[in-house]
């Protein structure tokens, strides 16, 4: 039911934590010893994202399409923040935020509604909030962006780094030093990329890799930064420049080797609907970070990151259809795939809280259509 105001008087959106059963991970990560402050840090760009699905093509020059499907949430570098916060990850973010209206939206999203921590992120004057608008079709989706240049490096914090477990970065741009800091004091680095809009696919992006500790490229990226022409061939020719390295492969899953331990492993992707696959890569790696950290075999890191994305991909709205931990424990009871695939999982349920419960309740995006 639609909450009515006032007339007269604007509607404020809700900020309650959609994820009821949300606690920190903590001993369930039966991690030896006193916890730093946080589980998990980055910095990088927040994006307000607005994702147009249900549409039954893209439109022609001169032309409009009405849908009935809109999702709008925190993009970016949100997408995994939000992933992971949603695991009971503790979660630091260092990010600028415009002084626009979906700047402070996003601003309270994040600190209020998912629990980020954004103590090294800063308000920028003046400066306008980067919009994508996504528009989902046939399982995939095309994407329009504005966005100013960021007045200030996005990896300057102005700050010593926080104590952390793990830092994520991009290594599409080289290795911050605040990450290097962290590895020496014993943190974990994990690195993703973004699509080389330019097709040169330069080779020092993978010398980069001497910083990091996990790499999860899709395919494509893989293949086109190792010119290999298998996602298994791009493995193991990043296998030799990293320690970890995890290959996804979207609908055909994803591939892991372990150089350090010898592991190999190999997942199919969750036979699920898959409605809107913005954001499910961030999800996926979100998923992977969580695994790591809990001290997992390969297999089951790579399972696990597995099931997040999947379940993401069956509902709207980019980072905010990220699973709850709800979500996840009603999955295991909803029937949706057969025993013999669920029985692959069954790892997973030492690590759901007492909290939640098998009820399918579903997070939703705070600026949605209303109804």
């Amino acid at each position: 039911m639609t909450q009515q105001t006032a007339p007269g008087r604007a509607p404020e959106p809700s900020l309650a934590d959609p994820c009821a059963e949300r606690e920190p991970a903590g001993d369930r990560l039966r991690v030896p010893g006193e916890r730093p402050g946080l589980d998990v840090f980055l910095s990088g760009q927040v994006f307000m994202d607005m994702i147009f699905t249900g549409l039954p093509g893209l439109p022609p020059p001169g032309t409009e399409i009405v849908t009935d499907g809109l999702g709008s949430a925190p993009g970016g570098v949100a997408n995994i923040a939000v992933a992971m916060s949603r695991l009971g990850l503790r979660v630091g973010l260092a990010a600028p935020f415009g002084d626009d209206m979906f700047g402070s939206y996003l601003w309270r999203t994040l600190a209020e509604q998912e629990g980020v921590d954004l103590g090294l992120s800063r308000r920028v004057r003046g400066w306008s909030t980067p919009v994508t608008v996504s528009m989902a079709y046939d399982s995939d989706r095309s994407m329009v962006t504005f966005a100013r240049p960021v007045p200030s490096p996005l990896d300057d914090l102005g700050a010593p780094p926080p104590a952390a477990r793990a830092c994520f970065v991009d290594v599409d741009r080289p290795v911050p030093a605040w990450a290097d800091r962290m590895r020496e004091r014993g943190a974990l680095v994990f690195g993703d990329l973004g699509w080389d809009q330019t097709g040169a696919w330069p080779a020092e992006v993978l010398d980069r890799l001497a910083y990091v500790d996990a790499f999860l490229p899709n395919a494509a990226e893989a293949m086109s930064y190792t010119r290999t022409r298998t996602p298994a061939d791009a493995a193991e020719a990043l296998a030799a420049r990293v320690p970890v390295v995890v290959v996804k492969c979207g609908g055909d899953g994803a591939i892991a080797i372990d150089s350090r331990s010898g592991e190999r492993a190999e997942t199919s992707a969750l036979p699920v609907e898959a409605l809107d696959p913005t954001g499910a890569g961030d999800v996926f790696a979100a998923g992977f970070v969580f695994a790591t950290l809990a001290g997992l075999p390969l297999a089951e890191r790579l399972r696990f990151a597995n099931l997040c994305a999947g379940l993401s991909v069956r509902h709207r709205s980019g980072s905010l259809g990220s699973p709850c931990w709800g979500e996840i424990a009603a999955f295991g009871e909803s029937g949706e795939v057969p025993e013999a695939v669920l029985a692959e999982y069954a790892f997973v349920v030492p690590f759901i809280p007492d909290a939640a419960d098998d009820s399918p309740v579903r997070a939703e995006p705070t600026l949605r259509p209303q109804h």
